[in-house]
């Protein structure tokens, strides 16, 4: 099981690393009044998200850094949305980015679930 587990922490935090590479491709092509503010943001959150993801599978307190990675990928969703609302997104590019935080908010979640003390 420990195995799987591990597994599992890999493909979330290579998920998250994949969509990073995409939106980097997709926020510099924002339009200038939107790449410095939401592209900026929409980047560093995904920033952070990667950076919580990887210090919460090298410590042995890790629900915090979870629960903040699932905060952080709520926020990013609603950035998504707005990214598409204001035509910085085309509908097909924002429903990839959507379908990539849902698989990475499962995948999360799991970990969160299998982190919390046993009752």
């Amino acid at each position: 099981m420990p195995e799987s587990k591990n597994h599992q922490e890999l493909i979330v935090i290579t998920k998250t690393y994949d969509l990073i590479l995409w939106s980097c491709n997709h926020t510099s092509k924002f339009p200038r009044n939107h790449r410095f503010v939401l592209g900026e943001r929409l980047e560093r959150n995904l920033y952070e998200l990667f950076e919580l993801l990887i210090r919460s599978k090298y410590t042995k307190q890790r629900l915090e850094l979870l629960e903040q990675a699932n905060l952080l990928i709520e926020v990013l969703r609603f950035q998504m949305r707005l990214a598409k609302d204001l035509k910085c997104l085309k509908a097909e590019s924002y429903g990839f980015a959507a379908r990539a935080l849902e698989e990475i908010g499962k995948l999360l979640g799991s970990w969160i679930k299998s982190s919390r003390p046993k009752v």
